[in-house]
């Protein structure tokens, strides 16, 4: 028996390889699946089945160029209704792989199909278990993302507490713990670091699985839950009506366009830019009105936070990172590919094209720039939790993601002189990007963020209650 654990870090999700004598399953895949493909192909075995734990809301799933690839079969748990070939599977129903068996758990709570996957050993021993978004580590999936249900947040979280008492906890103390996500998900609330537990640990440390009632573990449960990214609801449709073969995708997006290609493209209706280099090189030079999402963040999340599905995507990376770019767009729904900048931002640099530019502040300049700047304001990006644990009196909270609705900036006038600020300094980038979109130029990016500032906590009044520009 075989098992490799694929993690993907910008969107804190696992996929995983099982093989038997042969034969392998993947449980939820990616839309990229060169990864299983190769495992397979280096291991001699077959992929049989793909096992999908539910309707996905925060990636697109590999599933069905993964089957169009290998001939699998994709498997979801009971309930589950698409508009393509699946097989629905019953609870408790076993699959066998070479060896071993593979039984499916019914879990709803997280949305009503969701399902664990139990790997039983050749001498039908509990192995392990690969659990999605039922159980994490430290955490249980948030219950208020099930799309086409009149279900409640509260009732979904009883289901789900129903389903913890009769599926998970009469498992085995040593069974093994294979989540579907990790910290910084959106999935759950308190997801741990680690990357595999045990149900025995569990059992001692994840305050879901402790023992209470129905009521105690729907309020633990639903309590403190953020608001879901906004992009949840269009990845979790695309995965059960299904999409464009990633190929397609790329062959669109590789596109080379000149620096006169690039220009006529962009001009055309429901064309967006979007400029993938580091923030550092963003920052000293960019094609004018282009969005800063730089790959060395989260990228694909951030990315479908705030940027349109339905418009045409040209782009702007390093060079030999184009389709890297595309393939972790693709990832989260983004189809619409139009073309990449050939020599990228130093080649429009040097046709004598016009450019923009951000001016980075450090901490201790908008310290100074504060007590003798009346027009000073100071742009808090982060998300309001992150707010409300520290922030400068003088600040005004709008998370990034509500960038894009202009009715947000209606505060902003003319003689403002804008510092914008965020956790540690990339998504204050993206969030000067958009403003200029929006025609706001008069900004300051302060260079590493929050965490610069805290580090002159001295030079600061810093408050932990919200206020507001007035």
């Amino acid at each position: 028996m075989f098992i490799k654990q694929l993690y993907t870090d910008c969107l804190s999700e696992y996929a995983y390889y099982i093989e038997s004598n042969g034969e392998a399953a993947v449980v939820d895949p990616l839309r990229d699946i060169d990864d299983y493909l190769e495992l397979a192909k280096e291991r001699g075995a077959t992929i049989k089945y793909i096992l999908e734990t539910h309707f996905h809301a925060d990636f697109v799933s590999g599933h069905l160029d993964l089957a169009a690839a290998t001939g699998a079969t994709i498997v979801y748990g009971p309930g589950t209704k698409t508009r393509f070939k699946v097989h629905v599977a019953k609870d408790g129903e076993v699959f066998n792989l070479g060896d071993v068996s593979i039984q499916l758990l019914h879990t709803p709570g997280h949305t009503l199909e969701s399902s664990c996957y139990l790997l039983k050993d050749a001498s039908v021993n509990e192995h392990s278990i690969f659990t999605g978004d039922t159980l994490f580590i430290g955490d249980v999936g948030r219950p208020d993302l099930a799309q086409n249900t009149d279900n409640t947040m509260s009732e979904l979280a009883g289901i789900l507490y129903q389903s913890i008492q009769t599926k998970i906890l009469p498992l085995k103390d040593e069974v093994i713990l294979y989540p579907g996500h990790g910290a910084g998900s959106s999935c759950g609330k308190n997801l741990g670091n680690e990357s595999s537990s045990t149900i025995g640990e569990q059992k001692e440390t994840n305050y879901a699985l402790q023992p209470q009632t129905r009521e105690e573990f729907v309020k633990a449960v639903t309590t403190g839950l953020a608001t879901p990214p906004k992009y949840f609801p269009l990845n979790a449709q695309i995965n059960k009506e299904g999409y464009e073969s990633l190929k397609t995708i790329l062959e669109k997006g590789m596109e080379k366009l000149s620096v006169e290609a690039f220009k006529q493209k962009a001009k055309e209706d429901n064309t967006i830019l979007l400029d993938t280099r580091p923030a550092s090189s963003f920052v000293d030079g960019f094609v004018p009105k282009a969005i800063f999402i730089g790959l060395e963040g989260r990228f694909a999340e951030w990315a479908a936070n705030v940027l349109p599905f339905d418009k045409t995507i040209l782009l702007i990376t390093e060079p030999g990172k184009e389709q890297e770019t595309i393939t972790r767009l693709a990832r989260v729904g983004f189809e619409k590919m139009g073309g990449y900048l050939d020599g990228s931002y130093e080649a429009w640099k040097n046709a004598g094209e016009s450019i923009d530019l951000l001016i980075d502040v450090e901490a201790d300049e908008l310290a100074m720039d504060i007590a003798f700047d009346d027009n000073l304001v100071v742009l808090d990006v982060r998300k309001e939790l992150e707010f409300d644990n520290g922030h400068l009196k003088q600040a005004m909270n709008i998370p990034l993601d509500e960038l894009t609705d202009p009715g947000m900036l209606a505060d902003f006038d003319e003689h403002h002189n804008i510092y914008v600020h965020c956790g540690g300094g990339y998504r204050s980038v993206i969030a000067c990007s958009l403003l200029k979109l929006q025609g706001i130029h008069n900004l300051r990016n302060v260079s590493g963020g929050w965490a610069a500032i805290n580090k002159l906590s001295d030079k600061f009044s810093i408050d932990k209650s919200e206020v507001a520009l007035s």
